[in-house]
């Protein structure tokens, strides 16, 4: 596989047959509620979950999203999803996703989604140095 941001998380999860098509394949739409997930499990690893960041006025609105579809997951196939931070800048920042099989040998599916940093009233705001600071160090740089 190829290069992937550090620090990742790993989600697992097992397909359910409502999370299916009529082919016994995982819906195309899923991929986008897999990835938010695990993003939100990558933001709470790394100390404070989504809720806190809301709490605090900050909003992580996805103003892209994109997901290249490999080789489908099939009802009741256990997946790994896999998130990191490929990118922050000063009011917005990327994460890449990978789901892959239970032996993380085969991607089924590569994503990325891009976020805004706006405030409660959803206008664009400069990322707060403590958010800079939760999520710079995830990625490797510095704010």
């Amino acid at each position: 596989m190829h290069d992937f941001p550090a620090p990742e998380i790993l989600l697992p999860h097992r397909v359910s047959y409502g999370e299916t098509d009529t082919m016994g394949y995982l819906y195309y739409a899923e991929y986008l509620h897999l990835f938010e997930r695990a993003r939100s499990e990558f933001i709470r690893g790394l100390g404070m979950s989504y809720r806190d960041v809301e709490a605090r006025g900050i909003m992580l609105p996805v103003r892209e999203a994109s997901c290249r579809y490999r080789s489908p997951a099939r009802y009741d196939d256990f997946i790994l999803i896999r998130a990191g931070i490929a990118e922050v800048r000063r009011a917005s920042l990327v994460f890449v996703y990978n789901v892959m099989d239970e032996n993380r040998k085969t991607i089924l599916a590569e994503g990325m989604t891009q976020h805004a940093v706006t405030d409660r009233n959803g206008r664009p705001v400069r990322m707060p140095v403590w958010f800079a600071d939760l999520v710079s160090g995830a990625c490797g740089t510095s704010h």
